[in-house]
């Protein structure tokens, strides 16, 4: 997890913007009933949610399918993108796409799936 300052904890450190996008992954894992929800902003503030794509001929994490509906629907660029699910770490996938989209200093963040916030990285 990043550095945080002495006393704050992940969740008061994030900004409303970051919370909103976990709020949408969040939602789109409990409405669809997929194991992962994602969420990315894009470089106008426009956001793009997405569950895992799970069918016979085609497998996608939550997070590559918000990164390929962004792209689909026109954006040229990520400001973030956040995961809520079971996983304790991101994909080397995950982060190349986010990276590919966003660059390589996109925050990333990953929370649980009661929306605590457990990791907060960059697509490196």
């Amino acid at each position: 997890m990043s550095e945080l300052a002495a006393g704050a904890t992940p969740e008061t450190t994030l900004d409303p913007e970051d919370r909103k996008i976990i709020t949408l992954a969040r939602s789109a894992r409990a409405r669809n009933g997929v194991p992962e929800g994602a969420a990315v902003r894009d470089e106008t503030g426009r956001t793009y949610v997405a569950g895992t794509v799970a069918l016979e001929s085609l497998r996608l994490s939550a997070l590559r399918t918000a990164v390929a509906m962004a792209v689909a629907s026109g954006a040229r660029g990520l400001e973030a993108a956040a995961v809520v699910g079971a996983a304790e770490q991101f994909t080397d996938e995950d982060l190349a796409a986010v990276r590919d989209l966003g660059g390589p200093g996109t925050t990333v963040l990953l929370a649980g799936p009661d929306g605590a916030l457990r990791l907060v990285t960059q697509a490196q």
